[in-house]
């Protein structure tokens, strides 16, 4: 009765550990800013509803916004991008699906890291396409070398996040240019999830898009602005590119929420401090993560940016033995074959909290 393509899919890890977690655990485990939105961004979308901005807007969305993105890629990621060559979507996870859907026939190859954000390798498999996965390198990053030995004839795109969810790693500018030229080389579409380019400690963030127009760039207001519950994400291509995921979007969702795309210009155009007073928080947040690991004797990779840590912790049932003791974490298996091994922490939540639930940790590990 239903699909094989669906059928073949799960429900997302990271949902299954909130299922049996009491009221008062402690949630390391939900990729969520723990900041409120910014006043001035939520004084837009209040004086957008007040003007009655509550109808569709057009398809690719308000075109004060797309101009506002075209000017923040160059500026921010240094590549030149027409308002035309802007799709706004319904968060990036949207964008994600629209990218894919435009771009894999079934039985197309499409490069993954692993371990990997897990919507990925559903969205892939949604699309029909075949995953297969990237192993990282010992720092958790995606080689050159690695992609380059798994292109076949069937490769059709090749995803890329820095920084990462679930690691926290970074790519360095060199390993971003040679991906590039792989791209150009075997004529395979790069999709860039940039959606923590503004959370970096250590490392810079370098968008493909600066080496190559065979990429698809995806990013989102969620993460940078603490804006998750709004919904707006947005993708820049080549126009051709565009105009195939307009086609899409035009039938699933129509436009992105008109209120939640006068808050994200807002956003953009806005001050940006408060985004600077939340990476220094997280940055806070990730040493006390790695000081409290390290005392435990459990190896991480440092995180240079985002908001994971993913610790090698061998005890497979390490994730249900700490949601007994009311803290979630999402088991490295959720983001691919190679994460077993390693459990994903979310230190977007408080001080307090983070301090204790690594009392909890090393009690139970």
């Amino acid at each position: 009765m239903f699909t094989e393509r669906i059928k073949s899919i799960d429900i997302s890890g990271i949902r299954k550990m909130f299922e049996g977690a009491g009221l008062n655990s402690i949630n390391l485990g939900l990729g969520q800013p723990d900041f409120d939105t910014p006043q001035h961004i939520k004084d837009a979308a209040i004086e957008a509803i007040n003007k009655g901005l509550t109808g569709y807007t057009m398809n690719l969305g308000f075109p004060e916004l797309r101009s506002a993105l075209s000017r923040k890629f160059e500026s921010e990621n240094h590549f030149t991008v027409s308002s035309d060559e802007i799709i706004v979507t319904s968060g990036a996870s949207e964008a994600l699906h629209l990218a894919l859907q435009a771009l894999v026939d079934k039985g197309d190859e499409v490069l993954i890291p692993d371990p990997g954000f897990l919507s990925y390798f559903a969205l892939a498999k949604i699309a029909g396409g075949k995953v297969v996965g990237v192993p990282l390198d010992e720092k958790l990053t995606m080689t050159p070398e690695g992609v380059n030995e798994l292109i076949t004839s069937r490769t059709c795109a090749l995803i890329v996040n820095s920084p990462s969810n679930p690691t926290g790693t970074v790519q360095t500018r060199t390993q971003i240019k040679a991906l590039a030229e792989i791209a150009d080389d075997n004529d395979i579409t790069i999709i860039s999830d940039e959606v923590y380019e503004h959370f970096i400690y250590e490392g810079e963030h370098v968008s493909p898009a600066q080496f190559t127009d065979n990429v698809i760039t995806i990013n989102a207001v969620s993460k940078t602005y603490a804006m998750t519950g709004w919904r707006i994400g947005y993708a820049a291509a080549r126009k051709e590119y565009v105009e195939q995921m307009l086609k899409i979007h035009q039938y699933i969702q129509a436009c992105a929420n008109s209120i939640a795309q006068k808050a994200a210009q807002a956003a953009i155009e806005g001050p940006q401090d408060c985004v600077t007073v939340m990476r220094e928080s997280f940055r806070k947040r990730r040493d006390i993560t790695m000081e409290g690991l390290g005392a435990m004797g459990i190896k991480c990779v440092q995180p240079q940016g985002a908001f994971y840590a993913f610790p090698e912790v061998e005890d497979e049932e390490a994730p249900p033995k700490l949601l007994k003791k009311g803290v979630i974490v999402v088991p490295g298996s959720a983001f691919g074959e190679n994460g077993k091994g390693h459990i994903r922490i979310s230190y977007a939540t408080s001080e307090e909290n983070l301090r204790r639930a690594l009392k909890v940790m090393e009690n139970v590990l």
